[in-house]
């Protein structure tokens, strides 16, 4: 497995948000979001180390979650048979993904929660998500859009009308528009979803391996 970092922190964002974690950062993503904060993990020479599935079992140790993300985590030849054993270990795991990759490599288990990402215009990467993908999420998992201006709302608004799914949907701003800003939007609008804030930035701001 090509690693940026792991490290141990509390979850930053979607439904885990405060709880004790360690983090697994892949390296190399094929996508290229214009306000992507992880820039540093873009592409495989961006890896700091090789580490095996089970190197990387021993180094979590007995954390009882796990958040795998990157770049794209399923960028990764390993990440079928790295979260099939986080799962096996009863380790609750949240799997960031970009939405763009094909979720049917992810194993099923009540102990994965997938995070997909729909991207917004803002992004640039909008025409890249893989419609198929939903079929893939439950009640458990998460679709998160990330809001930086009324453009970005709106389409939101039209993909969730024209894609219903039965599931948790995160709106998290970003860029110009505050919290406060979207969760007036959301009300106003009665969008039934969660308007979360990335909590480790408010406690650390953009410092890495937090």
């Amino acid at each position: 497995m090509k690693v940026v970092e792991h490290f141990l922190s509390i979850q930053g964002e979607g439904l885990q948000m405060g709880r004790l974690t360690y983090f697994v950062r892949g390296a190399g993503c094929n996508l290229r979001c214009s306000w992507c904060d992880t820039g540093y993990a873009l592409s495989d020479s961006d890896a700091t180390m090789d580490l095996s599935v089970d190197e990387l079992m021993d180094i979590i140790g007995d954390v009882g979650s796990v958040c795998f993300t990157g770049g794209e985590p399923l960028h990764q030849k390993d990440a079928a048979e790295f979260l099939q054993r986080l799962a096996d270990a009863g380790k609750t795991t949240v799997l960031e993904t970009n939405g763009s990759m094909d979720l049917s490599v992810v194993p099923s288990s009540p102990n994965i929660i997938i995070s997909m990402d729909v991207k917004c215009p803002s992004s640039g990467m909008q025409d890249r998500v893989r419609i198929s993908n939903l079929a893939y999420l439950s009640r458990k998992d998460q679709l998160k859009f990330v809001i930086a201006d009324r453009t970005d709302l709106e389409y939101a608004e039209t993909f969730l009308r024209e894609h219903p799914v039965d599931t948790n949907v995160i709106f998290s701003p970003v860029g110009g528009v505050s919290l406060g800003m979207l969760a007036e939007e959301v009300v106003d609008r009665k969008l039934d979803v969660r308007v979360l804030p990335q909590l480790h930035k408010i406690i650390w701001g953009d410092r890495k391996g937090v």
